[in-house]
C-alpha cells in the first residue's frame, strides 16, 4: 500500500471546544507534511452506530493509503482496546467498539492490530482523550510510512456492532431511519439494490408512520415545493425528503423520535 499523506478525522467532539484543533496539532507535530481532511465533528455524542455508518459511506472516496481516524468513544479510559484496521488500500485508527465493524464486513483478508507500542503515543496519555494522545500520533506515524505491525499484535476478536438490517416479511420490506442529514432528509438503511430486487420493476409504496409516498423520484425537483418524495441518495440508500423543505421538521418530531422509526416498502400495481 502506498502512502497518500492524507488523514481524515471523524469525531463527536463538535467545534466549539479545542479538541479537534489539539488532534490536528499533534498530527502535524509528528508529520508536518500531513494533509488533514475533516469528515465531520458533529456526530451525535456517543453514537457509535452513526459514526460507523458515516465512515463506511465516506472512506471509498479517498485515495489509496489514506489513514482514517474515527473517534466516537464512550468507553475511553476503560478496557476497550485501541486498534488499527488494515484493508488492501486504507488504514483505520480508533477504538475497538464496533465503529469499524461495517468496514470489516466488506473486506476479506483484513488485519487488525491492537495498538500497544507506547513509543507511538504522546508521552503523557490522558484517561479521557485518547483521540489526542493515542489515535492522532499513531495515525500521523502511519501516514509517514511506519509499519502498523510494529505497533502491536494482530488480534482476531474485534468488537462487533449490532446494526439494524432490512428484512422482508410477507409482501413488505421493512427498514428504518438511521440518520437525518443537514438538510432534514431522512436516510434509511434500505439500499437501492434491495428495493429493486424486492419490487421487480413494480412501483414501490413507501410508508413512514401515517405518511405514504408512491414511487421513486430521481431528483428533488420532480415534485412541487413542500411535497414529500422518496428517492435514492448519493450513496444509494432510500431517502424520504421534502422538496425545498425539511422532512424532520414537517413530521413534527425531534431527532430522537425519528431515528429508528420503521419504514415499510410494499408493492403498488
Amino acid at each position: 500500500m502506498k502512502h497518500s499523506g492524507l488523514i481524515t478525522l471523524l469525531t463527536d467532539f463538535g467545534l466549539e471546544d479545542p479538541y479537534v484543533g489539539m488532534m490536528k496539532g499533534v498530527i502535524l507535530t509528528v508529520n508536518p507534511d500531513a494533509r488533514i481532511i475533516d469528515i465531520s465533528h458533529h456526530v451525535k455524542a456517543g453514537s457509535i452506530t452513526r459514526a460507523a455508518g458515516i465512515i463506511r459511506e465516506t472512506y471509498p472516496y479517498f485515495p489509496e493509503g489514506t489513514v482514517h481516524i474515527s473517534v466516537v468513544d464512550p468507553g475511553v479510559g476503560g478496557k476497550r482496546r485501541a486498534i488499527i484496521l488494515i484493508t488492501r488500500s486504507h488504514l483505520f485508527v480508533g477504538p475497538d467498539n464496533g465503529i469499524f465493524w461495517p468496514i470489516m464486513n466488506l473486506h476479506q483478508n483484513i488485519k487488525i492490530i491492537h495498538i500497544t507500542e507506547t513509543k507511538y503515543f504522546l508521552p503523557d496519555v490522558s484517561n479521557t482523550f485518547h483521540g489526542r494522545d493515542i489515535f492522532a500520533p499513531v495515525a500521523a506515524h502511519l501516514s509517514k510510512g511506519v509499519d502498523p505491525f510494529e505497533m502491536g499484535p494482530v488480534i482476531s476478536d474485534p468488537v462487533k456492532l449490532q446494526l439494524p438490517a432490512p428484512h422482508q416479511e410477507g409482501e413488505t420490506l421493512h427498514g428504518q431511519v438511521v440518520r437525518i442529514d443537514h438538510f432534514g432528509n431522512l436516510i434509511t438503511n434500505i439500499h437501492r439494490k434491495e428495493i429493486e430486487e424486492f419490487t421487480g420493476g413494480k412501483t414501490p409504496i413507501i410508508r413512514l408512520e401515517d405518511l405514504l409516498i408512491e414511487g421513486m423520484r430521481g431528483i428533488y425537483a420532480e415534485c412541487g415545493k413542500g411535497e414529500f418524495l422518496s428517492l435514492f441518495g448519493s450513496s444509494g440508500y432510500l431517502e424520504i425528503a421534502v422538496n425545498q423543505g425539511r422532512t424532520s421538521d414537517l413530521l413534527g418530531l425531534d431527532e430522537a423520535e425519528i431515528i429508528g422509526l420503521e419504514v415499510e416498502v410494499s408493492l403498488g400495481l
